[in-house]
């Protein structure tokens, strides 16, 4: 019984902890959404042609998906432009605020 007990508790941490490993870390993400506001808002509002953006538009996985894959392709030259710091940063922030994060939000 307790090796089912202790098997069945060590799945269920490797499949958490291998499900988190997609997330952004290490990012600041107050320094994130300052950067957002600079950086994205500019051309990610309701009326610019680029559409609105905002962390909500995405849920946590598809953040990471667009920092590790998609890397701004319509644009590259605004993610070329910033320090991988920076997009660490901008990466948290919206993780931690998407649409299926504790705290969604828009970033008025």
């Amino acid at each position: 019984m307790k090796t089912a007990n202790t098997i069945a508790l060590s799945l269920f941490l490797g499949l958490f902890l291998g499900s988190t490993a997609l997330a952004a870390d290490g990012g600041n993400p107050k320094k994130g959404k300052h950067l957002y506001k600079k950086e994205c808002k500019v051309c990610h509002s309701k009326a610019d042609s680029a559409g609105e953006l905002t962390p909500m538009s995405k849920t946590m996985a598809q953040w990471d998906r667009f920092f590790d894959k998609n890397k701004h392709k319509h644009k590259p030259e605004v993610f070329q432009q910033l320090s991988k710091k920076e997009l660490m940063d901008i990466q948290q922030f919206l993780y931690d605020h998407a649409a299926d994060s504790d705290q969604p939000q828009t970033c008025g």
